[in-house]
């Protein structure tokens, strides 16, 4: 049972009571308040927190601050995989969308949005694109995109050619396509509604062509003795208000020429060639395999990720942490807000 103590309390006119100093609430840490047994309508003061709470009957909520929940729409996608040197490829990062019914990668059905509560932080990181490189392990995947609970897998590197090296495609959000090892070299496999796999490379009498990357709307296309495999087409999304088409396929390369090399797949592939071409950045699309060139070889880099949500403008407003590039427009009776850089927080506040 409560108890209330006092030295004075003083009666104003009519009904009010006044005490004369501040009132000070029961203090409890976050597992002492957790093992009262509480009523609703309780309210304690949590020295954790640093806030008054009251017990609604089933949970606690902090007193004074809106922890409505609210609909947020969102695209997640992935960075993308480098082109392998003297390979194929890189796949594109994973490509997770909730809005209007538009689909995800892979062939996958547009998600759910999210529920979310304001004044509550969520986590943001955007994946970086994999780097091309003219060492060892001459191809690198991307790094995964983070919005609160929806994660994009990295897209996968392509295969790059030589004993002991990554001759076939790396997995990933989409996989990237397979070498120029003799025989055929099987691309990555892509991630479950997320992107496609890679397309296969071939080597047949001196002749060469690496298969493409994956991207978020087909599969990467297979080398020839003659071509390389076009990078697999990217998907369009009109989140932002307009539809803009990202997450394409790397594509692949031939031996020692750029006749053949194989293009970029739509929404911002790198071409395949003596040296791999890069993704555009934030579509997380893959960059191209790069060929023999003088003894040179480089792949291009895969395409940063992004991150873009939408909601209903008087909803309120996004607060965005310290370290993270974002950009806001309105459209309609929506706030759109593209996130391109970053690692931290956000809360509608």
């Amino acid at each position: 049972m409560s108890t209330l103590e006092t030295n004075a309390i003083g009666k104003y006119s009519g009904n009010n009571v006044s005490v004369d100093d501040s009132l000070n609430l029961k203090s409890y840490s976050t597992s002492a308040r957790n093992a009262l047994t509480s009523a609703a309508g309780d309210m304690i003061y949590n020295s954790d927190d640093s806030k008054v709470q009251v017990y609604n009957g089933s949970s606690w909520d902090n007193l004074g601050v809106d922890t409505s929940s609210f609909t947020m729409h969102y695209l997640v996608i992935a960075g993308g995989g480098s082109g392998g040197a003297d390979g194929a490829g890189g796949g594109a990062g994973g490509y997770r969308n909730s809005y209007n019914s538009e689909t995800s990668g892979g062939g996958g059905s547009s998600e759910t949005s999210l529920t979310l509560n304001k004044n509550t932080d969520y986590s943001v990181s955007i994946g970086g694109g994999g780097s091309g490189t003219t060492s060892s392990p001459y191809t690198n995947s991307g790094t995964n995109s983070i919005f609160s609970s929806v994660t994009s897998v990295a897209g996968g590197g392509g295969g790059v050619a030589g004993g002991g090296l990554q001759n076939t495609g790396l997995a990933g959000g989409s996989g990237g396509g397979g070498s120029r090892q003799p025989g055929a070299t099987s691309g990555g496999s892509g991630t479950a509604n997320q992107g496609y796999a890679g397309g296969n490379g071939t080597y047949t009498a001196s002749r060469y062509g690496t298969g493409g990357g994956g991207g978020a709307g087909a599969v990467g296309g297979n080398g020839s003795g003659s071509a390389a495999g076009a990078g697999g087409a990217g998907l369009a999304s009109s989140i932002t208000g307009s539809a803009v088409t990202r997450a394409g396929g790397g594509g692949g390369s031939v031996y020692d020429q750029q006749s053949g090399a194989g293009s970029g797949g739509s929404g911002g592939g790198g071409n395949g060639g003596n040296t791999g071409a890069a993704a555009t950045v934030n579509t997380g699309s893959g960059g191209g395999g790069g060929s023999v060139n003088g003894g040179v070889k480089s792949g291009g880099n895969g395409g940063s990720g992004v991150i873009i949500i939408r909601y209903t403008t008087s909803t309120g407003s996004l607060a965005v942490g310290a370290g993270i590039v974002s950009s806001s427009v309105t459209d309609g009776s929506d706030t759109v807000v593209t996130i391109t850089a970053g690692t931290g927080n956000v809360k509608m506040v």
